[in-house]
């Protein structure tokens, strides 16, 4: 009986799944991420499990890596990084209603995942994927863009006719922030260096401001709102600029309380976040063509590191996109 206890099989647990993913162990500088084997997650009842063809890159991605935004982005190690997912909706949780296995889409992941082969992804945070775009075009669009909106439609109320002053124009919020603005019936003023003038153009910038040779104070006077992704002096020079009544939206810092009352205009922090219903409004002005996406680089999900480097300099025109996947074809 001995023996046969001893020569019985041990009791077989499928093994989970595994997928390629850049994870992050410790945090610190963009060299700790490693790429690796890991476990592929499973969707909760309120979730979709997404195939990721592509994802993008933000200036925000260096600073959770490091631990700065752990806090704001709730992140626990290990970390996977990625929040701009456009990918193939691959399974459905329980209570998914809006979406269906095979459905191309996009989303803005709260709490990243991105960099992945597979991610998952709330109803509320992902919409179906623009037709009209690619996947990689696609990836570019999420976190950017719905900061953009969230920033000149819900918090400064930018109506038709009045002007706002972009400052990083050419960015991956700046870019997305003209072209609403212009959508809305705004005028624009835009800041960017040299090399960037063209592409503020482009996007439809009434007035372009070469920051490097030109004080944006010397050009623009009187704005309703002003959106601010640079911080610093920039904002400090921006507060008189700002007509009484106005806003100062900023990206990267709080606003002077004091400067405010001094000019008697509102100010405030923003801090984008998911929303399908605004994220298909968005998708609705790309499909109509008065909204597209600045793909600067497209790199392999192996380059995430280097990817995040080039991030950290907020020197990148538009976005850069990490491809996982090749495009399905339609």
């Amino acid at each position: 009986m001995a023996c046969a206890l001893f020569g019985a099989a041990a009791p077989s647990h499928a093994a989970q799944p595994t997928m390629k993913a850049v994870v992050l162990h410790e945090y610190g500088e963009s060299e700790l991420l490693k790429y690796e084997d890991a476990p592929r997650p499973e969707p909760k009842e309120n979730e979709v499990l997404v195939r990721v063809i592509a994802c993008g890159v933000n200036p925000a991605d260096p600073l959770v890596i490091s631990g700065r935004l752990a806090k704001e982005f709730g992140t626990h190690l290990p970390l996977i990084p990625g929040y701009d997912v456009a990918g193939v909706v691959e399974k459905i949780g329980t209570k998914i209603t809006r979406l269906k296995v095979g459905d191309a889409v996009y989303g803005y992941a709260l709490f990243g995942g991105g960099w992945a082969e597979y991610a998952v992804l709330a109803e509320n945070e992902a919409a179906l994927k623009p037709q009209s775009l690619s996947f990689v075009e696609a990836a570019a669009v999420p976190l950017a863009a719905l900061t953009a909106w969230q920033a000149l439609l819900d918090v400064a109320k930018l109506c038709s006719g009045q002007t706002v002053l972009i400052h990083g124009g050419s960015g991956g919020v700046g870019s997305f922030a003209i072209q609403i603005a212009k959508a809305r019936g705004a005028r624009v003023v835009a800041t960017a260096s040299t090399a960037n003038q063209d592409l503020l153009k482009q996007l439809g910038a009434d007035v372009a401001i070469d920051y490097t040779k030109t004080k944006f104070e010397d050009v623009a006077k009187d704005v309703d709102v002003v959106l601010d992704s640079v911080g610093r002096d920039t904002l400090a020079r921006s507060y008189a600029l700002v007509k009484k009544g106005g806003i100062i939206a900023t990206l990267v810092s709080r606003p002077d309380q004091a400067e405010l009352d001094k000019h008697g205009i509102r100010g405030a922090s923003i801090w984008g976040k998911p929303d399908a219903a605004e994220l298909a409004e968005i998708t609705k002005l790309i499909e109509e063509r008065k909204i597209k996406p600045i793909v600067s680089q497209v790199m392999p999900l192996s380059d995430a590191s280097k990817a995040s480097q080039q991030a950290a300099t907020h020197h990148t025109r538009g976005k850069i996109v990490l491809k996982i996947a090749e495009e399905p074809r339609s």
